[in-house]
């Protein structure tokens, strides 16, 4: 949970709040620390444990807000890209954000590595150092302070990421690579390789963007990195990258650098919300948002492996279908709850003329008789009529 609050409370500025600042500008209340510590306390009484053993409260007030030192409640300020993309800062005498970093002024360091914690150090990809993390997010703060941010060195580097060779269509990969090699050279299970990430419209022509994915070797020397042969895992051609331009050639991926990386990752949309209006977050979304008003329209039962949709995310899966396993309820089947009594409320030679030969008359009689079911094209075909006849206004196809 996160209370904002202020030392005394009062109005504060804030994009989509209900209230008006002195200024005028949009707003919402800010609770003061007091009354932030009266409501922790009213939560002690639903404490369900032994007190000697866990005494105060269960909605704790986080040691963040506290100085590591003297102990005193501080001002703490936080920037959040979405649920899980968020740092905390304190500002400075000159109004410059200083993140709350571990030894130096917390107990721990507090900012976000969800969404970049897969990208290799640019400078050394076998240190698990991540400061850099932490400059790209100052930066981020610096921007939204209305303050200049700092070019970082590293903005110009190739983003990679580090996977392991986990199921056989990636060793049918590297066939030929460890063609005549000693069983010693060759990658194998579970070695470690690289994977970098191809910008938007970057592929190479005549390629498909959802199958089309790129490793190399591994290789601990980053200032290789783009001379690496890169092999794409779905064909086995070899492909080199590159950091400039604006799209790739026959032989060679535009792919994304540390610079194109963190541009992203400052205006990813959050997905769960909605802006004042109620509308999906955009990427330029700001402010107060709400919970997205959502209509069930139709059920069904799938596996969510959360590692896979984070590989999504991260961009090692291209095909977010690809990750969930389906499980079909007789109950809940779409064909016959749905599409077949909106086929029969449709005129047969209104649908015979909207098929344009690729359905016959016949077959669109067994349909409509509950006789047969349709192809998966031909049931995708069918949904599109009847979604452009207003038969299926919500319906997913």
């Amino acid at each position: 949970m996160a209370i904002v609050a202020t030392e005394n409370g009062g109005i504060v500025p804030c994009p989509g709040g209900p209230l008006k600042s002195k200024d005028g500008d949009e707003a919402v209340k800010a609770l003061s620390w007091k009354q932030v510590a009266k409501i922790t306390e009213r939560f002690r009484s639903l404490n369900p444990y032994d007190r000697d053993a866990v005494p105060g409260s269960v909605l704790k007030i986080e040691s963040d807000n506290f100085d590591p030192e003297t102990k005193k409640q501080r001002q703490i300020y936080c920037l959040a890209i979405s649920a899980k993309r968020y740092v905390l800062f304190q500002k400075n005498q000159k109004g410059e954000p200083v993140l709350l970093r571990e030894g130096e002024n917390n107990e721990k360091d507090h900012w976000s590595k969800h969404g970049l914690g897969h990208v290799l150090n640019p400078t050394d990809p076998d240190d698990e150092d991540r400061l850099w993390i932490s400059q790209a997010w100052r930066n981020i703060v610096l921007k939204s302070l209305n303050l200049k941010p700092k070019t970082l060195k590293i903005e110009k580097k190739l983003a990679v990421g580090r996977v392991s060779v986990s199921s056989p269509n990636v060793m049918k990969t590297f066939k030929v690579l460890n063609r005549g090699k000693k069983y010693a050279d060759q990658i194998k299970p579970f070695n470690f390789l690289l994977t970098s990430y191809v910008r938007p419209f970057g592929h190479p022509p005549n390629v498909d963007p959802s199958k089309f994915h790129l490793v190399a070797p591994y290789e601990s020397d980053a200032r290789k990195w783009t001379k690496l042969d890169w092999i794409d895992e779905h064909s086995g051609k070899n492909f080199k990258v590159a950091t400039s331009g604006f799209h790739g050639n026959r032989n060679t991926a535009r792919v994304k650098t540390i610079g194109d990386l963190l541009g992203e990752y400052e205006i990813h949309p959050e997905a769960k919300c909605a802006d004042k209006s109620g509308n999906p977050c955009g990427q330029v979304t700001t402010g107060l948002l709400k919970r997205r008003r959502t209509k069930i329209d139709e059920i069904k039962f799938i596996g969510k492996e959360s590692n896979s949709l984070e590989n999504v995310e991260s961009e090692l899966v291209h095909d977010e279908k690809s990750v969930y396993t389906t499980y079909e309820d007789p109950q809940h089947d779409l064909w016959k709850a749905k599409v077949l009594p909106a086929l029969k409320k449709a005129k047969l030679k209104v649908l015979v003329k909207q098929c344009e030969g690729r359905l016959r008359r016949s077959a669109l009689i067994e349909l409509r008789a509950g006789r047969s079911r349709p192809q998966p094209k031909n049931y995708e075909l069918l949904v599109r009529i009847l979604k452009g006849l207003g038969h299926l206004p919500t319906l997913e196809s």
